[in-house]
């Protein structure tokens, strides 16, 4: 059988995983940030009957500026932002990779704070864009003193800040976001794809577009919106990085039914967001609990919580799965994540866990110890 070592692939493709996190069916799935919150059902039906209407449709293309779309957009991220402004794509990884398609490519770099969004660098990989990995403060922060330093080093074509950071959850203050953007002589990406989950009146990398031509912000509705399934991500930025991303976006590359369904779920916005506030509470929820069992989680302005203090992740992580619990493995040593799910999930998650907590385990060892000396007196 052939192999992909048989292939004339790339080389600088040669040895590398695609993207991906387990897929595996368990009664709580907590492994890939998705919302577990399902959609109300009455904007399930409008969303269903606009799908249908343009099912009609499909003899014919759709609209290649997707404008009813951006118009939306722009209604629901406000700043005064116009529809020319605004770019969508099938997830903001595509609206990413456009992006580096547009300003990145063989002989320029795209600059990253590890740990991040692991698809950075794929996407800078698949695009032949040299990524640059530079490091974070401790606790996963990054201070505008960190991040300017590093832009000076690299001196990069693109930099991306993801905000708040995946996979640890970490906030970024806007005193970064503006450090960065003044200090870079290319385009500076923040990606605010949890955004919606930050506290309330967490200001936006959005106030700071104005008088930026170089900034741009994207964001996605897969996660607060529950729309993961629906692939529709999108950026704010100058109209003339817009006109850019025409240049390499594939031909009515947003089809009619995406457009349809996302136009469904922004026009119900306000309820397709009701349950943020729920998952706020369930990620405090996590947070708190974590801390009491003996693990170390680090603050999170997201829908997840990352975790330390966890001695062996690998066994933990197969523990909780074999009790119908799916977390994630990053490969962060002493660490892994879980997403903030329902109630009832996150009940769940805390009762397995607790088991693998080091006050459980330092209690089991201590009560160990005793049956020993008992037996050996």
């Amino acid at each position: 059988m052939t192999s992909l070592d048989d292939l004339p692939i790339r080389d600088d493709l040669r040895g590398r995983d695609p993207y991906g996190a387990p897929q595996k069916a368990v009664p709580v799935a907590l492994n890939v940030n998705e919302n577990t919150h399902a959609i109300p059902e009455d904007v399930a039906h409008d969303i269903v009957a606009r799908v249908a209407a343009a099912i009609l449709r499909l003899n014919r293309y759709p609209d290649r500026e997707f404008t009813e779309l951006r118009e939306a957009l722009a209604g629901y991220l406000g700043h005064g932002l116009a529809p020319e402004q605004i770019w969508a794509a099938n997830g903001s990884n595509e609206v990413l990779q456009q992006v580096l398609q547009a300003f990145g490519g063989p002989g320029r770099s795209v600059l990253g704070f590890a740990p991040t969004y692991s698809m950075y660098a794929l996407l800078a990989s698949g695009t032949g864009t040299r990524w640059i990995a530079a490091d974070r403060d401790d606790d996963f922060e990054l201070s505008a003193e960190t991040a300017v330093a590093a832009v000076r080093e690299h001196d990069p074509d693109l930099v991306f800040l993801c905000a708040p950071n995946n996979p640890t959850g970490t906030p970024l203050s806007l005193d970064t976001v503006r450090a960065v953007a003044d200090a870079a002589r290319g385009i500076v990406v923040v990606d605010e794809a949890y955004f919606e989950f930050a506290d309330p009146g967490a200001p936006s990398a959005l106030t700071l577009l104005e008088g930026r031509p170089r900034l741009v912000v994207s964001r996605t509705m897969s996660k607060a919106f529950a729309f993961a399934g629906a692939r529709v991500g999108y950026l704010a930025g100058d109209p003339a990085t817009i006109d850019a991303l025409r240049l390499v976006r594939l031909p009515y590359h947003l089809s009619a039914l995406t457009q349809a369904a996302a136009l469904g779920a922004l026009a119900h916005a306000d309820e397709m967001l009701a349950m943020v506030d729920d998952i706020r509470r369930q990620r405090e929820r996590i947070t708190t609990e974590l801390a009491r069992l003996g693990f170390a989680p680090h603050r999170s302005g997201s829908n997840f919580v990352l975790f330390g203090g966890v001695d062996d992740p690998h066994a933990v992580f197969e523990g909780l799965l074999a009790r119908g619990i799916l977390i994630r493995e990053l490969g962060i040593p002493g660490h892994l994540r879980v997403t903030a799910g329902t109630e009832a999930e996150t009940t769940a998650f805390l009762e397995a866990v607790a088991v693998f907590g080091p006050a459980a385990v330092a209690t089991s060892s201590a009560a160990g110890g005793a049956t020993e000396n008992r037996i050996e007196s």
